[in-house]
């Protein structure tokens, strides 16, 4: 189905200039903002936090939780089509705003994504047209369930069905009795357990649907994390091998498509050895919106992630994106204001200049005003004429910054 196009600059609901509404005021609703207003869309931001990144910059801010309904009808007021920053926005606010207003991506493929069992599901449902599955796994929510786990699922790693991100409400357990604690210290509420895979890498891809069915797909983002958060983004042609890039795109275009999706899509991936020693890939989970991986497309792409969550919101035609330079993504947390390890000191501005000063090197800084460890501050975008260029530069970047080196994080 398709969808008439807002044209920026033209006149929308109440008499006012075209404007784009976003739920959710962090760095992905900053920069969804900033690509908006670049294109020439007024922009509305709803978020409880007066202060947040997306609402200090948006022509509307309206500072309300995602639930409220005065909130949600303000932003209907002022916004002609309206997307979302994060999945765990609330689903049903979502199908609320949809009965006014163009949602992208809508509440039904939002809330798959919020539930890892539904969207376990989701996986196997395509498994026959994407050629790729997730790893073995069991949902938890009550004694009963947790006794029959069947043992090929241990080891293995529990992961609350629902809120977790980074890293955060999982755990590692070996044997059933650590299971069973670890189940325990969630609160006992809905879990997964999925089989602990030996990872030779992890990937992502990014696709932008239309409501015309249209689908584009930007290279495939080698990631590597530290304590589960993503630390480095490589894409260039030697990250990932070319045939697996392709079956990543291919599953992550017929993810999209199963759910009649509209807007962009991530969907992580996990690289294992299929026993014969060949790599095959392990979907692991997707969300429905830009993502860190795929910040290097501001620099290094003919149109960003953001741009593209525009205009598949809008209505607007989907070019297959080009990579014209290969590049890398450092993720900036907020440990960086703390170079010496010592959280209670006064915070100091990370050398910005020298890393500057390194050529194809491109600081996006997120707006928050305060640090705290492991807080998402910003990410650093390198770019190059050649793969060697670009990996020399970003071992200077993370030598001046403190991280740790690529050998380190590779290993």
């Amino acid at each position: 189905m398709s969808q008439t196009p807002l044209l920026p600059g033209s006149i929308g609901v109440n008499q006012q200039p075209i404007t784009v509404g976003v739920m959710g005021g962090g760095q992905l609703g900053r920069m969804f903002v900033q690509a908006a207003q670049a294109m020439g869309y007024f922009t509305a931001v709803l978020d409880p936090d007066a202060q947040s990144p997306a609402g200090l910059i948006s022509h509307h801010h309206i500072a309300t939780t995602y639930d409220d309904p005065a909130g949600l009808q303000a932003l209907c007021a002022v916004a002609d089509a309206i997307t979302t920053e994060f999945e765990n926005v609330p689903a049903q606010a979502l199908l609320s705003l949809a009965a006014q207003r163009p949602v992208a991506p809508n509440g039904a493929c939002v809330a798959v994504a919020q539930d890892r069992v539904q969207e376990k599901n989701h996986f196997n449902a395509c498994a026959g047209v994407s050629g790729v599955r997730p790893a073995l796994f069991a949902a938890i929510e009550s004694p009963e369930q947790l006794a029959a786990v069947p043992d090929v699922l241990l080891p293995g790693i529990l992961k609350t069905s629902r809120m977790g991100y980074d890293g955060k409400g999982q755990a590692q357990v070996n044997t059933r009795e650590e299971l069973a604690q670890a189940w325990q210290r969630l609160g006992q509420v809905p879990c997964v357990l999925e089989q602990r895979l030996a990872l030779r890498s992890e990937l992502s891809v990014i696709v932008a649907r239309g409501a015309d069915g249209q689908t584009v797909a930007f290279p495939v983002q080698k990631n590597t994390h530290r304590d589960g958060i993503l630390a480095l983004t490589e894409v260039h042609d030697s990250a990932v091998d070319p045939a697996l890039a392709q079956r990543a795109q291919a599953s992550t275009r017929a993810l999209a498509q199963h759910l009649g999706y509209v807007g962009v899509l991530c969907v992580e991936y996990f690289v294992v050895d299929d026993g014969t020693g060949r790599d095959t890939l392990v979907v692991n989970e997707m969300a429905p919106r830009p993502h860190n991986s795929g910040h290097y497309t501001q620099n290094a792409c003919s149109y960003s992630q953001f741009e593209a969550q525009v205009r598949a919101l809008v209505g607007l035609p989907l070019p297959e994106p080009v990579q014209h330079s290969p590049a890398t993504m450092i993720n900036l947390l907020g440990d960086l204001w703390w170079p010496q390890g010592d959280a209670s000191a006064a915070p100091t501005t990370p050398p910005w200049d020298p890393v500057l000063a390194l050529p194809g090197t491109h600081l996006h800084l997120y707006g928050k005003l305060s640090a705290r460890p492991g807080r998402k501050m910003g990410h650093l975008n390198i770019t190059g004429a050649s793969v060697a260029q670009v990996r020399q530069t970003t071992a200077q970047a993370l030598a001046i910054l403190g991280l740790p080196s690529l050998q380190a994080l590779a290993a």
